[in-house]
């Protein structure tokens, strides 16, 4: 059951404690990847979906099962491959032994879901997931079905091996509010890693934090107030990867052929929200932006072959962007 507060100001100090507590809770089984935490941690509270690219072996399923367990949430991992069905994920009506159709939920309906390798299905099922990534429902049968709060879908993809895949389109890349990168861990974290996995280490892991407790919080991240210059900074960086508008910078003009559009502003300041909650802040300033930036704006832009010709990378792109001003 979820508490009750005098204040909102004394739930957010309660919001910097669980978050705290998430965090330690966390890191007795993920080793280093601390921003790639603090974000999939703030899609969650943000309501967001969050998409992670990294190469095979950077435990993106042992990070979400473990976020999963800390939350007290229910949790299931699908497999994306080229055969999969919609009803594979969604579910499908049987012929009961009374004669009637029953729907039979489909691993879809869990509070956290990780679509491992969602570029190796077709379109088709892709859809269905993104579907229930924006509506929080599936249809089936002509028959629409509420998924339970929270839901929150991590996605993965591997950046290589791209033969076979089905790329995500970027309008339904938007759908997801992050888009992470991961890095292989430092010498001295992977030396951790290697002895924990190779021994019977096997820590145990407290619930922190419950469903009913999570949609609290998300509620309360979306009621935090944000200042004007604040709100027209998030605005103002999004407009600015626009190319061929008013706020477009020259380098915007020479290097992308697209830009992120409002969604982008709207994941930007409740991202700046939840991040300056998470710190102990009551009201998110320009650096909680900045913050969040890379990973909301990343997967919105769409470079031209001048940038791919020069070299010019996205994430460069993004950071002379912030730090125009």
């Amino acid at each position: 059951m979820a508490k009750t507060y005098a204040s909102d100001v004394e739930a957010v100090q309660d919001l910097v404690v669980t978050y705290k507590r998430l965090r330690a809770e966390i890191g007795k089984v993920i080793i280093g990847q601390d921003e790639v935490v603090q974000d999939v941690l703030i899609s969650i509270f943000s309501r967001g979906h969050c998409l992670l690219v990294g190469v095979p072996g950077l435990a993106k399923t042992l990070l979400v099962n473990t976020i999963a367990r800390t939350l007290g949430l229910s949790y299931n991992r699908i497999q994306f491959t080229p055969d999969l069905m919609p009803s594979d994920i969604i579910g499908t009506e049987i012929l009961d032994e009374s004669r009637q159709f029953r729907f039979i939920k489909g691993p879809l309906f869990a509070n956290i879901i990780l679509a491992d390798e969602i570029n190796r299905t077709p379109p088709k099922t892709q859809s269905a997931l993104l579907e229930a990534m924006q509506e929080t429902a599936v249809t089936a049968a002509g028959k629409r079905y509420e998924l339970e709060k929270p839901f929150f879908v991590l996605a993965t993809q591997n950046p290589i091996e791209q033969e076979g895949t089905y790329p995500l389109p970027e309008a339904q890349l938007d759908r997801f509010m992050f888009n992470v990168w991961l890095t292989y861990p430092t010498f001295d974290q992977e030396v951790t890693v290697v002895k924990n996995t190779t021994s019977d280490f096997n820590p145990q892991l407290e619930k922190i934090v419950g469903a009913e407790e999570i949609v609290f919080f998300q509620s309360l991240v979306r009621r935090i107030p944000i200042p004007d210059n604040v709100l027209k900074y998030a605005v103002q960086l999004a407009s600015r990867t626009r190319p061929s508008t008013p706020a477009a910078t020259a380098e915007v003009n020479n290097y992308l052929a697209w830009g992120a559009g409002p969604r982008a502003s709207q994941y930007l300041v409740i991202g700046a929200k939840c991040h300056a909650a998470f710190h102990g802040k009551f009201s998110p300033d320009i650096e909680d932006v900045k913050s969040v930036a890379p990973a909301i704006l990343r997967h919105r832009i769409v470079r031209n072959y001048k940038a791919e010709a020069d070299n010019v990378s996205v994430d460069v792109m993004i950071q002379q962007l912030i730090q125009k001003d």
